[in-house]
C-alpha cells in the first residue's frame, strides 16, 4: 500500500495508536498532520519519527466545535487538500453508576461524548466539505471492542464508541456517492502507555488470556488495518467495522 503525497490528518496523533498510524502513513509516502490537544512535546516527538518531509502539527481541542473547524480549515489551507481523516482522538474515564453521584453522572456523559462522538462527527463534517470539493476521500474511525461487549465501569466510553460505529455506517451510505469511503477499526486492549498501568495490575494476565494468542494488540496491528481501510482498492469495504482484538470477543 502506498499513499504518496496523500494528506492525512490523524487526530490524537501524538502518542499510542495515533502515533503508530501517523508513522505508518508517513512510511508509505503520505504527508501527515499530527493533531494534539495539549502535549506539544509528544507531538514533536511523533513528527520527528515520521519518514519523509512536508508534515505538520495541528493543535485543537476536539471537544470544541470551533477548534475542530479551525484545525481542518488550517490543514486544507496549508497542505492544499485533505485526502484521509483518521478519527483517533478519544478519552476514557471510569464512572461506575453504582459509585457515582447524580451530579457527577450528568457531567460525565456529555464530557466523554463531546470528544469521542461529537468531536469525531464535527471532524468528519469539516473534512467531508473539503473532500467533496476535491472529488473524494477516506475516513477511518478508531472505535473499541467496548462498543460491542459493553463497558460496565466506563459506560460513557462504551456508549460513545457504539455511537461512533453507527455514525460511520450512516455517513458511509450518505457519502459513498461523493467518493468518500468510511471504515471503522474496533481494537480491544492495545499495548500503549495508556493501557500499561492497567496491564501491570494483578488482572493483567487475565486480560491477555482473553485472547487465544495470550496477548493484547500492538499499535502497529491497529495501524495496519487503518491503512487498509484508507487504501485504494478498499472502497467496497465502506461502512465496515473491523475487529482487532485477537479473538477475545467474536461477533457474528
Amino acid at each position: 500500500m502506498r499513499f504518496d503525497d496523500k494528506v492525512v490528518l490523524v487526530t490524537g496523533g501524538s502518542r499510542g495508536i495515533g502515533r503508530e498510524i501517523a508513522r505508518a502513513f508517513a512510511a508509505r509516502g503520505a504527508k501527515v498532520v499530527v493533531h494534539y490537544h495539549s502535549n506539544l512535546a509528544a507531538a514533536q516527538d511523533t513528527e520527528a519519527l515520521l519518514d519523509g518531509a512536508g508534515h505538520m502539527l495541528a493543535q485543537a481541542d476536539i471537544g470544541d466545535p470551533a477548534a475542530v473547524k479551525g484545525m481542518v480549515d488550517a490543514v486544507v489551507e496549508h497542505m492544499g487538500r485533505l485526502d484521509i481523516l483518521v478519527n483517533n482522538a478519544g478519552i476514557y474515564e471510569e464512572r461506575p453508576l453504582t459509585e457515582t453521584s447524580y451530579d457527577d453522572w450528568v457531567e460525565y456523559f456529555p464530557r466523554i461524548a463531546r470528544v469521542n462522538l461529537y468531536g469525531a462527527a464535527n471532524a468528519i463534517y469539516c473534512a467531508a466539505q473539503a473532500m467533496m470539493k476535491q472529488g473524494g476521500g477516506r475516513i477511518v474511525n478508531i472505535s473499541s471492542r467496548g462498543a460491542f461487549r459493553g463497558e460496565p465501569t466506563a459506560p460513557a466510553y462504551g456508549a460513545s464508541k457504539a455511537g461512533l460505529n453507527s455514525l460511520g455506517q450512516s455517513l458511509a451510505k450518505l457519502l459513498g456517492p461523493h467518493n468518500i469511503f468510511i471504515g471503522t477499526v474496533a481494537p480491544g486492549f492495545v499495548e500503549t502507555d495508556m493501557a500499561a498501568e492497567r496491564l501491570a495490575q494483578p488482572d493483567g494476565d487475565d486480560i491477555r488470556r482473553q485472547s487465544p494468542l495470550h496477548r493484547v494488540a500492538k499499535p502497529e496491528e491497529v495501524a495496519h488495518v487503518a491503512l487498509f481501510l484508507a487504501s485504494e482498492g478498499a472502497e467496497f469495504t465502506t461502512g465496515t467495522i473491523v475487529d482487532v482484538n485477537g479473538g477475545s470477543y467474536l461477533r457474528s
